[in-house]
């Protein structure tokens, strides 16, 4: 007998959600490219512009930000390399500033 959600095809959909959740939400509509930019600030920038042009975001506009950057990394997991994560972490500061919220410790 085979174990609830071990593999097979009724298992693709369940390992995809994430993908539907980006093709379909309506939360943040995106610019192309944010997360593969290079500059923490840039990347800040662009989450805060596309979270002020949502007219269907239910949060402010930082905890939306804030999520759709926090979604990417999660589901990006340990494929994720570390010079990468530090660049999406360093994004976070880089928002909280952008709206005059204390960046993390360490600084």
């Amino acid at each position: 007998m085979r174990k609830h959600g071990a593999g097979g095809d009724g298992d693709r959909g369940r390992r995809r959600w994430s993908q539907k959740v980006t093709e379909t939400s309506h939360a943040l509509d995106l610019e192309p490219g944010v997360f593969s930019l290079s500059d923490p600030r840039e990347i800040a920038r662009s989450l805060q512009r596309s979270a002020e042009a949502s007219e269907q975001r239910k949060a402010t506009s930082l905890r939306s930000a804030m999520s759709m950057l926090n979604f990417y990394i999660n589901r990006a997991g340990r494929k994720l390399p570390a010079e990468r994560r530090r660049c999406l972490e360093a994004a976070k500061d880089e928002l909280r500033a952008l709206y005059g919220r204390p960046r993390s410790g360490g600084e």
